[in-house]
This record gives structure tokens, sequence and C-alpha cells, in this order.
């Protein structure tokens, strides 16, 4: 009792411990990711601010190209001056508008971007008038355009304080955020070295705990590792107790059509036998005419179409003695695919083949066993559509067992179709005897085999055929 209460008290000072190194962490990593944003606004507002001065540079810059080209015009007389004046224009319009854009939205930057942009229009309102007057009067100078020229000269000196004192404010600005950005850069590597720091703690108090906590986890996982182990053992004994039982099933069903077989083989070959006879007689005792002749011949068909179905219906579920032989599985299935080449070319199948290269021989009757792979072939091929079907043959040695799995794409059957599947007569196809596959579950069976078969409808069919190796 004293253990438990001592242990329980270790568990809570450790979830404790554990709880707390985990909020100072989480409470570091909130500090740094806010830290982080606030350094990245930072970092765009210094970019900014950086961008506003250089702008201010480029328009003053422009507007003397413009006032130089102005002059040339007026000293040369020559239009080809007026290109950089009327260029300057333009690039100075388009960084007013730049510069508007990235310009903080307070009223002193509104201000003095205002008086800048007034500045501006009024430089090259009286450039454009002089040009005009220059050019109505013939090129002489006049008085009057002197006085504008002192007038101009006047603007671009107010122009150029101004943009001054808006780079001397920038620049201050810049310096501010750059001291900011720096302390916050200092703020962020301590914040990272206690977050280290923590994260060291945190290690330590995981690793105390996987000490404490180790041996228990240890015996637990053995515990289920023996419980997964017997539950996959019991598995695997339901499943090979419910393959036996498929398979006594099918011995039992089996031997019991034949059984029926013989019987209902018995009784009725009697009766045939003696309407043959009579049929004869009547012929030999009957003056012939042209119906009596149709009706004799029609009972005779009937009744040897009878006698034929009899026969298949006990050759289907016939025990038959084999001839056994030591042969290649693998070379027993390329020989019914041989004979099945004509079908898988009229409904142009793609055949693939998984073959196990290191299989040992079997020891069967291989022109049986020929007949029963070429059914299941042949029934895989007919459930396929025309030009898309695939059918894949796979052979692997499992447990002392050979193993043949055939496949194919084709449509597949429902669960109802899929428990009629090995009983004679039964078909789903319009022209199909039903026989087939009674005949190859009867000779895997004679070989001590099993088949099974898996399907869903639209999804295609897997036949399933195990044998002994030795």
């Amino acid at each position: 009792m004293k253990s438990l209460l001592s242990r329980f008290k270790l568990d809570n000072r450790v979830r404790l411990g554990f709880a707390t190194g985990l909020f100072l962490l989480l409470l570091s990593l909130l500090i740094t990711s806010y830290t982080k944003r606030e350094l990245v606004s930072q970092r765009k507002r210094v970019a900014a601010t950086n961008e506003v001065i250089l702008k201010l540079e480029s328009i003053e810059s422009k507007v003397k190209d413009g006032e130089t080209g102005f002059r040339g015009y007026l000293v040369m007389r020559d239009s080809v001056f007026l290109q950089t004046y009327f260029s300057s224009r333009k690039d100075v319009v388009a960084l007013v508008k730049e510069l508007s854009a990235i310009t903080p939205q307070n009223p002193e930057s509104q201000k003095s971007l205002d008086s800048l942009n007034y500045l501006i229009r009024q430089k090259y309102g009286i450039m454009e008038w002089a040009i005009s007057r220059f050019n109505a009067s013939g090129f002489p100078l006049t008085e009057e355009m002197k006085r504008e020229g002192y007038k101009g000269k006047l603007v671009m000196d107010n122009l150029r304080s101004l943009i001054s004192r808006m780079q001397t404010r920038e620049e201050n600005l810049l310096k501010t955020r750059d001291e900011q950005l720096t302390s916050q850069f200092r703020a962020l590597d301590i914040i990272t070295a206690t977050s280290l720091i923590l994260a060291v703690l945190l290690f330590s108090s995981s690793f105390f705990i996987y000490i404490k906590e180790n041996r228990g986890r240890r015996e637990s996982e053995q515990k289920v590792a023996i419980y997964q182990q017997e539950l996959r053992q019991r598995i695997d004994q339901l499943g090979n107790a419910n393959r036996e039982l498929i398979q006594m099933r099918s011995m039992e069903k089996f031997a019991a059509t034949g059984r029926i077989a013989r019987t209902i083989a018995h009784e009725i070959r009697n009766p045939l036998t003696n309407i043959n006879l009579g049929i004869d007689q009547l012929k030999n005792t009957v003056k012939p005419s042209d119906e009596s002749k149709m009706l004799t011949d029609l009972v005779l068909r009937n009744s040897h179409r009878i006698n034929q179905l009899l026969t298949d219906l006990l050759q289907s579920t016939k025990i038959s003695e084999l001839n056994y032989s030591k042969i290649s599985i693998n070379k027993i299935l390329d020989e019914a695919l041989l004979q099945a080449s004509d079908r898988v070319s009229l409904k142009e199948a793609k055949v693939i083949k998984h073959f196990d290269m290191d299989m040992c021989d079997v020891n069967v009757d291989s022109d049986k066993l020929r007949i029963a792979f070429l059914n299941v072939i042949v029934n895989a091929i007919e459930s396929t559509e025309q030009g898309k079907g695939v059918i894949t043959l796979r052979t692997r040695q499992e447990d002392g067992k050979c193993i043949v799995e055939i496949s194919d794409n084709g449509s597949g059957m429902s669960p109802e179709s899929l428990s009629k599947l090995f009983e004679p007569y039964f078909t789903t196809k319009p022209k199909g005897s039903g026989l087939g596959l009674a005949n190859t579950q009867n000779i895997i069976l004679n070989h001590k085999g099993t088949i099974f078969a898996e399907s869903e409808l639209g999804k295609g069919s897997t036949f399933t055929i195990s044998l002994n190796i030795e």
C-alpha cells in the first residue's frame, strides 16, 4: 500500500514537472513567434524607408535631367534635347505615384508629399510655358522668359530643400528602426537561449520518466506481443480449420453428387434402353412413312442426348485413376495456355505470368491437371470484355504445397453464384454445360488438393488451387 502511494506521489511530481516544462516551452515558443513576426514587420518598414529615400533621390535626379534638357534646347535650339525633358517628366510622374503608394499614411508625410507634387507640377509648368513661348516667338529669349527662369530656379531650390528634409526625416526614421531591430534581435537571442535551456530540461525530465517507466513498458509490450502471437496463431488455426471444413464439405458434396448421379443414371438408362428397343421394334414391324420416320428419329436423337448427358455427369463426379509423374507445374500451365491461345487471341486478352522459377516438381497426372487448368483459364477469358481482358497466373511454394492462382478482371460473380460454382449443370453462360468447373473440382480433389474461388461483381475473380508437392 505504501509503495503504491509513493509511486502515485512520484507520478504526480513527474507529471507536474513535465507539465510545467511544457508550459514554459510553449510560452517561449509563442514569444519567439511574436518577436519573429515583429522582426519581419520591422524589416519591411526598414526596407520601405530605404525605398522612399531612393525614390526621392531618383525624383530629384529626374527633375535635374529634365531641366538640363530644357536648357539645352534653349541654348542649342535643337529638339533632340527635349527628348530628355519629356522622358524625365514621364518618369517623375511614375516615381511620384510609386512614392505615394509606399509613404506612410500620416499627416506629416502626406503634407510633404502634397508639397512635393505641387512643386514638381509648378517646375514642369514653368518649363512647358517657356518652351511654348520660345517656339512661338521664333527662338529669342524675352525678358518675361528670363523672369520665369528665375522663378523656376526658386522652385527648384524649394524642391531640393523639400526633398532634403524628407530624406533627413526618413534617415532619422531609418536609424530609429535599425536600433529597434537590433534590440529585437537581442531579445530574440535571449528567448532562443532560454528555449534551448528549457528544451534541455524537458529532455532530462523525459529521460528520467523513461528510466523510471521503461521496465513496466517493456513488460507490457512483451505481454502484448505474446497475446498478439497467440491471437495470430488462433486466427491461423481457425482459418486452417475453416479451410479443412470447406474441403470436407466439398468432398462430401462431391461424393453425394456422385452417388446421386450414379443412381439417376441407373434409373434412367433402363427406361432409355427399353425405349430404344421399342423404337427399333416399331421400325421393323410398322410400315415406315415420312411422318413416322421423323418421329422415331426424334425419339432416338433425344434418347441419345439424355444418355450423353448422363455420361458427362458420371464422368464429372467419377473418382478416376491417376497416372502420376513428376513434372513442373509451370510447364502444365504453359501447355494449358497454349491450348487456350485461340480464345486469348479472339478476345484480344492480355496474359501476365508470375511464375516461381524455383518451384519443385509435383507428382500429378499432367493430362488431367492440364484439363483442370484449361477449364479455369477458359472461364476467366470468357468473363472479360473484348480487348480489355487481363488474365494473371501466379505460382508459388508455401508450407510444402504448390499454390496456383488464376485471376481475371472480368465481370465477377455474386455471392449466390459463387456458392453454387462447382455444382454440376450450374452455369451463368448462355451456352455453357455447367460441367467444366465440376470436372475441374473432381480432378483437384482426386489429387488430394483444394480449389477455392473468390469473386466480386465488377471486380473479377481469383481461383486458388493448392496441391501437395509430394
